[in-house]
C-alpha cells in the first residue's frame, strides 16, 4: 500500500469519525432537549395539578351550593320557608317544641326511651309538637349526615305526618342509629333502607327519588337556620311556652318517662 493511499485512508477515517461525532452530538442535544422538555411538562403538570386542587378546594361544597337551590317545601309544613312542622290536634292548646339533630346520640336515647310517650300524648290531644331540626353536629364532627338525614325526614313529612314520626323513630332506634362519629346518615341508600321499615315509605318511589335527588336539601338548610337562630345550643331540647323542660337534674332534657311526665304536667298547668 502506498503512502498516499495510506494517508487518504486515514483522512477518510478521520472524516467518518468527525461525522459520527457530529451525529452523536446532535443526538445528545436532541436527548437533552427532550429531557428538559419533559421536565418542563412535568413541572407544569404538577403546578397545574396543584392549581386545580386549590381551585377545587376553594369551590363551594355540595351543601354550600345547595343553599342557592330552588326551595321545595314538604307538604304538611307552614311558616316561612316551610320550616314550621307542627303535628297534633288543632284543639290542643299548648305546643311542645322539640329540637333534635339526626346524628345526636342523646336524641336517639331520648327517642328510644321517651319518644313513644310523647307520641301517645300527642295522639291523646294533650299537646301539639313542633319539630325543629338541627345540623350542627356536621360542623362539629365533620360530615353531612345531619343535613342528609334532615332532608330525608322532609321527604317523609311530604308523605304524611305519620310517616315522618315513624321514620324519625326508626332513624333514632338502636338498630339503625349510628355512633355520632360514624357519618352513616350521609348515605342515601342507608336512609332508604331505614325507610323500608316504615309501611308508608317502603318501596315508595316518590320518597326514594326525593332522597336520591336531594329534593329537600335546601329545606334542610333552611330548617337548620331556624335552629341556629333559636338560641338553643344543644339537643335534645324541649320547650313549652318558651321555657325548657328538664329532668331531675334541673338542667338537661328529661331522659326517663317519669321525669318527662313530671315536667310536661307542670308545663301544661303553667
Amino acid at each position: 500500500m502506498s503512502k498516499r493511499n495510506s494517508q487518504a485512508a486515514k483522512t477518510a477515517a478521520r472524516e467518518r469519525l468527525r461525522q459520527e461525532r457530529e451525529r452523536q452530538a446532535k443526538r445528545d442535544k436532541v436527548k437533552r432537549q427532550a429531557i428538559v422538555g419533559a421536565s418542563i411538562v412535568a413541572v407544569l403538570a404538577i403546578a397545574g395539578g396543584i392549581s386545580y386542587a386549590v381551585v377545587q378546594g376553594n369551590k363551594p361544597d355540595y351543601w354550600e351550593a345547595a343553599k342557592s337551590d330552588k326551595l321545595v317545601k314538604p307538604a304538611n309544613t307552614t311558616g316561612k320557608n316551610g320550616t314550621t312542622v307542627t303535628i297534633g290536634e288543632d284543639s290542643a292548646k299548648k305546643t311542645l317544641v322539640m329540637y333534635e339533630d339526626p346524628r345526636c346520640p342523646i336524641c336517639a336515647q331520648f327517642e328510644q326511651t321517651v319518644g313513644s310517650t310523647v307520641d301517645k300524648d300527642v295522639e291523646d290531644g294533650k299537646f301539639k309538637v313542633q319539630y325543629v331540626g338541627a345540623t350542627f353536629l356536621d360542623g362539629n364532627l365533620g360530615g353531612e349526615g345531619s343535613k342528609n338525614g334532615l332532608s330525608a325526614l322532609g321527604a317523609a313529612l311530604n308523605v304524611s305526618p305519620e310517616a315522618f314520626l315513624e321514620y324519625k323513630t326508626a332513624m333514632y332506634s338502636k338498630k339503625w342509629h349510628p355512633e355520632e362519629t360514624d357519618d352513616k346518615l350521609k348515605d342515601d341508600a342507608y336512609l332508604i333502607k331505614i325507610a323500608d321499615t316504615v309501611d308508608a315509605l317502603k318501596n315508595n318511589k316518590t320518597f326514594q327519588n326525593a332522597v336520591k335527588n336531594g329534593t329537600y336539601d335546601r329545606w334542610a338548610i333552611e330548617m337548620s337556620k331556624t335552629f341556629d337562630s333559636s338560641g338553643v345550643t344543644g339537643t335534645p331540647t324541649l320547650k313549652m311556652d318558651g321555657k325548657a323542660l328538664t329532668g331531675s337534674d334541673g338542667q338537661n332534657a328529661p331522659m326517663t318517662v317519669a321525669d318527662f311526665n313530671t315536667a310536661i304536667e307542670a308545663a301544661l298547668k303553667a
